[in-house]
């Protein structure tokens, strides 16, 4: 949150009871993009609830950020059919290429990484997905060169 004017707008619209957490965050996380901690204990105090269930209710959905994303997302599939196929091979060199875990921004700001249940993509397994461009049957020998292209894309 830029300012606690912008906080003060959005809370403003809502009334301060429990139900209306979820928007509040959602509204919160839309402008930098995660929830800082001043947003959260805004969301407590206007809703009469202790900060330790804002964190809660944030950390159960996985919408809410609670760190800057980076420039890019790198979002790979772990379901099934990419399992099967080599998906967990895939992440770990995306990890080892990147130097960061899933939910973590690499330290250039550049590509953050998630892990997702399925894209969708199952019959082109193993499948990553880089802002919105699908990679299908992808190898762990095909990170770098994927990576590098989304760095110049």
């Amino acid at each position: 949150m830029e300012t606690k004017t912008k906080m003060d707008t959005i809370l403003s619209r809502y009334p301060g009871r429990r139900e209306s957490l979820l928007p509040i965050l959602q509204e919160f996380q839309g402008n930098p993009g995660y929830l800082t901690t001043e947003a959260m204990e805004a969301a407590a105090r206007h809703c009469g609830v202790h900060p330790v269930e804002v964190y809660g209710t944030a950390t159960f959905y996985a919408q809410f950020r609670f760190n800057p994303a980076g420039k890019k997302t790198v979002m790979v599939c772990q379901g099934t059919a990419c399992h099967v196929m080599g998906g967990a091979q895939v992440l770990e060199e995306i990890k080892n290429r990147l130097g960061v875990q899933p939910g973590d921004t690499t330290d250039d700001g550049m590509f953050t990484l998630e892990t997702v249940a399925c894209i969708g993509a199952c019959a082109l397994a193993p499948t990553m997905v880089i802002d919105g461009d699908t990679h299908g049957t992808v190898k762990a020998r095909d990170i770098e060169e994927v990576l590098n292209a989304a760095r110049e894309g």
